[in-house]
């Protein structure tokens, strides 16, 4: 036998052409739970497949199975990779294929770079490669007589791309698998599970269906949000959304803004515009079950959240005050606004900051915050924090910023209700409602609220702020 690697997997062609789930068994260790295996069956013997699941099921390991199987399996392949964000693509869907490479008996006849997986020997037409899913252009230009494309996370793929992609696959022996929480109810990943099914082999996987996800994450989700919230559809059972009428912002717009990236230049480099403005929002709580929670923004762009528990307010300041210099010398900011809800404890924060912003001399503004204020526009708002929600809610729905992948940021933001009034406004569910449905104080969401919200007290306008910069920037 020869011991060149094109030779032996052609000794191994009549075994695993058409059974992927052997190969993963055999030649990977990979053990495909029931949904896997059948997922496999059917890639092996249709075109097009689709997933739609909770989290934590194990579709990374099966995308990345099936990725090496086709790779070694098919003469002269292309296997394309993609997901809507270079963070799921590179960092998880590719870190996935190095993972099941390594340990692989194949390992020596594929090598893996961090942007290519390449047949020793042939590496110009055997390969697969990662793009990021941002414009229908880096889908094309792909003819192969077996070609395989990967889409992770696809109810977040836009429907430009995913047509570029279908446009591609014009071959008789191309294939296509998608996998992703069904996060949204239209687009070519929802039409496949609905008005196109019968063009596809369609799996729905439940978190409850896989050994490998956390059976006490599924149930805090239960507890926190409700059997039949969206949060629970989607996340746990592999639902799409039904995004019932009286929800103030709809959930697959959260998660629109999670896949999102904002602020990135061609190269995959985050380049800050300089008119993009520093602000945090904080959301303050004591003791007890709540959260302080800060959240900062630059521009469009909300790269994380803080969270504390049971803080008094001296040291949830001092948190406060300690991001704030952080930020502004990272961004080289030479000013920021911080806006913090100030009902409550939160009144001696701000008090605080305003001591130590006086104290030091920092281009900092701290503005107090009342959602239960008067709007500004008053005409179609309750109250003010009626009015900030809207806010974010405009920002979400437009399709312009980007957020953490933070369960609970998510679910708080998608599951509070709302109402007209008789007057023709617009009111917020209160938080002594929310609580009586079992839903926390949505601390979170809050703050990220506040970092968005309009409220007509700042003092630092951006002209102010473009003049400070050529001053000093703290440190």
């Amino acid at each position: 036998m020869s011991n060149k690697p094109y030779n032996v997997l052609v000794d191994l062609l009549d075994v695993y052409w058409d059974d992927p789930a052997a190969f993963a068994e055999d030649i990977l260790q990979f053990y495909p739970d029931k949904w896997q295996r059948n997922v496999l069956n059917d890639l092996a013997a249709h075109p097009f497949v689709s997933v739609r699941s909770g989290q934590g099921v194990g579709k990374t390991g099966l995308e990345a199975v099936t990725a090496i199987w086709y790779l070694c399996f098919r003469p002269n392949p292309k296997v394309v990779c993609t997901a809507p964000t270079r963070q799921q693509l590179n960092d998880v869907l590719w870190a996935e294929i190095a993972k099941w490479l390594e340990s692989s008996m194949v390992k020596n006849f594929l090598k893996w770079t961090k942007t290519k997986v390449y047949m020793i020997g042939n590496e110009e037409r055997w390969f697969a490669t990662a793009r990021t899913a941002t414009k229908p252009e880096n889908m094309q230009g792909f003819h192969e007589d077996h070609m395989l494309f990967i889409v992770d996370e696809a109810s977040g793929v836009a429907d430009d791309i995913m047509e570029a992609i279908l446009g591609t696959l014009s071959g008789a022996e191309n294939k296509l698998l998608m996998c992703g929480n069904p996060t949204r109810t239209s687009g070519v990943f929802y039409d496949s599970h609905h008005r196109d099914r019968a063009d596809y082999k369609t799996h729905k996987v439940s978190s409850w269906d896989s050994s490998r996800a956390s059976k006490e994450n599924i149930e805090r989700l239960i507890r926190k949000y409700g059997e039949d919230s969206d949060v629970v559809r989607v996340r746990v059972y592999g639902e799409f959304p039904k995004s019932e009428p009286d929800t103030f912002i709809h959930l697959e717009k959260v998660e629109a803004a999670v896949m999102r990236e904002v602020y990135m230049d061609e190269a995959g480099n985050r380049i800050i515009p300089e008119e993009a403005r520093l602000e945090f929002g904080v959301d303050v709580a004591r003791y007890g079950d709540d959260e302080t929670t800060i959240v900062p923004r630059i521009g469009n762009l909300v790269p994380f959240l803080k969270t504390y528990n049971k803080q008094d307010t001296m040291t949830t300041a001092g948190h406060v005050i300690k991001l704030a210099k952080e930020l502004m010398l990272e961004y080289g900011r030479p000013s920021c606004v911080i806006k913090i809800d100030d009902d409550g404890v939160g009144g001696g924060v701000t008090d605080r900051l305003r001591e130590i912003v006086y104290e030091e001399g920092l281009y900092i503004d701290v503005i107090d915050c009342h959602n239960g204020g008067a709007a500004l526009n008053s005409e179609h708002y309750f109250n003010w924090g009626s009015e900030s929600w809207a806010t974010i809610r405009d920002y979400l729905h437009d399709g312009e910023i980007q957020i953490p992948n933070d369960e609970d940021l998510i679910g708080q933001l998608s599951t509070r209700k709302y109402r007209v009034t008789s007057k023709g406004k617009i009111q917020l569910e209160s938080k002594d409602e929310m609580k009586k449905r079992g839903l926390r104080s949505p601390d979170r969401a809050d703050a990220l609220v506040l970092a968005f919200a309009k409220t007509g007290q700042e003092s630092i306008d951006s002209e102010t702020a473009a003049l400070l910069r050529g001053v000093r920037v703290y440190g």
